[in-house]
């Protein structure tokens, strides 16, 4: 460990108290294999509770589909725990939670995934459950017509009755108009009316494949022992063609977007979203690096940027935040949303200065090289502590996997944030912080209608 993730421990452990073995950033020993019918395999040693955590990742999700078919991807999620042919619907799940084990799947723009925490000799149940209904997974009319039922009252529930997650989700949108970042990944209300099961059957025999997918086993185990479990439960797969699939490339330069919403909301809100690259589609990951410390310059707890100046100083906002996910698999979004400050009469353009303030001196004046330090290591120190859980090991691995990147990245990203300088902050934020890759999107009260 060297001295910047020591102190980045050393923070960690003064505030949180947590034990030493959890701030361990030594590399872990780590192997990868490929079965004879494509199946990758990671497994990444970590022994020090007698648990293990696996998933499988299959390079497919919204960002997959076409107009008129959106949220294929999801509803065959939701569809995996409903048979196959060595267990009936939801029994799977059953013999898992009888076993003490936590099972789960997620679906998102460029994946699906499928994963289960339990105790180490449980291993082969959740592993040969897991190639069952890759193998052999039956698809029920009976059991769909219901599920998309339930599919529908979630999208209702999560997207349409929260006005916040409606206006983001057509922010979306018109933030991507050339990639399919522009589909959520639940499905247009539309497309969920209109799915068949036939349609869900052809996605799954297009996309489920032993060659389409990656096994990720993190916790008290070997490299041989699950390599020899892979291959008993997973190595008679075979192997299937699978479509070909681009990278969801967007407009380098799409231009000024705007878009007013009025929602049942009490409060006015701004959503900003710069086109930006990720790291598999960067040309210089030093760039992804300055704009992933960008994100925490200005929006890293109490003393970062927009608190510091925006809330507490000008007091222009009721709050501001900043974010951006580095590792999509094709180009991604630095995003910054805020609330301005109504008590004070403060008004959306009185936010677009101050959020313009910010960035302008960004692209104007470095950070001094004691702020970049102290943001990094608040970033190193989040990322160290994240990793002491198992499951975020392996979904680190299996998310850099899938979007066509390296696991190895895990072990290696600490150093790459300690690379960026003062100047790459400058440099990246003049190359992507114009209006020209903005979106932005006015978020009002509906009683604001008239106005």
């Amino acid at each position: 460990m060297n001295a910047l993730a020591r102190r980045a421990a050393g923070l960690l452990l003064g505030t949180l108290c947590l034990p030493l073995a959890a701030l361990a950033a030594d590399v872990q020993p780590t192997h990868e294999f490929i079965l004879d019918n494509g199946l990758k395999v990671v497994v990444r040693e970590d022994h020090r509770a007698p648990v293990v955590v696996s998933q499988i990742w299959y390079k497919v999700g919204s960002s997959y589909e076409t107009p008129g078919q959106t949220g294929l991807s999801h509803a065959l999620e939701h569809m995996m725990f409903k048979g196959s042919a060595k267990v009936g619907p939801g029994e799977g799940s059953r013999i898992l939670r009888d076993l003490g084990a936590e099972e789960n799947a997620f679906t998102s723009d460029d994946y699906t995934a499928y994963y289960q925490v339990l105790a180490r000799d449980r291993l082969p149940v959740a592993l040969e459950l897991e190639a069952d209904r890759l193998a052999s997974l039956r698809l029920p009319a009976d059991e769909f017509s219901r599920e998309i039922e339930v599919i529908k009252e979630e999208r209702r529930l999560r997207t349409d009755d929260q006005p916040g997650s409606k206006a983001f989700e057509l922010f979306r949108a018109m933030a991507y108009p050339a990639s399919g970042y522009h589909t959520p990944t639940i499905g247009w209300m539309a497309d969920l009316e209109r799915m068949k099961v036939e349609e869900l059957r052809h996605w799954y025999e297009s996309w489920y494949a032993p060659n389409n997918a990656t096994l990720v086993v993190v916790g008290d185990v070997t490299a041989d022992e699950v390599k020899t479990l892979a291959q008993k439960y997973f190595g008679a797969i075979p192997r299937r063609a699978v479509p070909p699939s681009k990278l969801p490339l967007e407009l380098a330069e799409p231009g000024l977007r705007q878009l007013t919403l009025h929602v049942r909301t009490q409060l006015p809100s701004l959503i900003y979203g710069f086109n930006v690259p990720a790291m598999a589609t960067a040309k210089d990951p030093r760039t992804v690096n300055a704009l992933r410390l960008i994100s925490a310059l200005l929006d890293g707890g109490y003393s970062a940027r927009m608190p510091a100046r925006l809330e507490r100083g000008q007091e222009l906002v009721a709050g501001a935040s900043s974010s951006y996910n580095a590792f999509t698999r094709g180009d991604s979004l630095f995003l910054i949303s805020a609330t301005p400050n109504v008590q004070k009469q403060k008004t959306l353009a009185d936010v677009e200065k101050g959020v313009w303030q910010l960035l302008d001196e960004l692209k104007n004046t470095p950070p001094s090289a004691e702020e970049l330090e102290r943001v990094r290591a608040q970033v190193i120190a989040g990322l160290v502590y994240d990793r002491d859980s198992i499951s975020s090991q392996a979904t680190t691995i299996g998310q850099l996997e899938t979007v066509g990147l390296s696991w190895k990245l895990i072990d290696s990203e600490l150093d790459d944030l300690k690379r960026v300088t003062p100047q790459d902050i400058q440099n990246a934020a003049r190359t992507y912080f114009t209006r020209e890759r903005l979106s932005v999107a006015h978020v009002l009260p509906e009683e604001s209608a008239h106005e």
